[in-house]
């Protein structure tokens, strides 16, 4: 199964999810930290949930619990960029256990993996999306009904074209 993002709409099967992108729209260049959504093909990886709020769900990825110290480098100077990083960490990180229920559970997507390179941007999720779909920092993000119902369909070879 693929999936397919264009115009802040995920269609898969015969569904039409909305979904936030980032602020500054998709781009074929992106950039480390320039809010903009990376264009391309991707492949889902793992999944990471707050166990205190997600309780049961269904996915063919790897599960993770998110704990109080994990976080994702973004920091370009660090060997660990674009990686899953322990806090305390002398680098800058995205903490993933936040207050806002944005991170209860987020998919990564293969973006700038293998090789990663540096300033090519870190951290792109899908993950839910604030109240209003407000534009974000480069991820994608839909709702928690969503979300939990695109994680019984996607398997580790299903992919995600995002389309400019």
């Amino acid at each position: 199964m693929h999936i397919k993002l264009k115009n802040k709409k995920i269609t898969f099967h015969n569904y039409r999810i909305k979904c936030a992108i980032g602020k500054r729209g998709i781009s074929k260049n992106k950039e480390e930290g320039d809010k903009k959504t990376p264009s391309g093909t991707f492949q889902f990886t793992k999944v990471f949930y707050r166990s205190d709020r997600i309780k049961k769900f269904h996915t063919f990825l790897q599960k993770v619990k998110i704990k109080k110290n994990m976080g994702w480098c973004d920091d370009p100077k660090s060997i660990k960029y674009n990686k899953l990083v322990s806090f305390p960490f002398k680098y800058s990180a995205e903490r993933l256990y936040k207050k806002s229920n944005i991170y209860d559970i987020l998919i990564v997507l293969n973006y700038n993996f293998k090789p990663v390179v540096k300033n090519k941007g870190s951290a792109i999720f899908l993950h839910l999306a604030s109240k209003n779909y407000k534009g974000t920092k480069g991820c994608i993000a839909v709702s928690k009904k969503d979300i939990l119902k695109l994680l019984k369909f996607i398997k580790k070879n299903t992919k995600i074209r995002v389309i400019v």
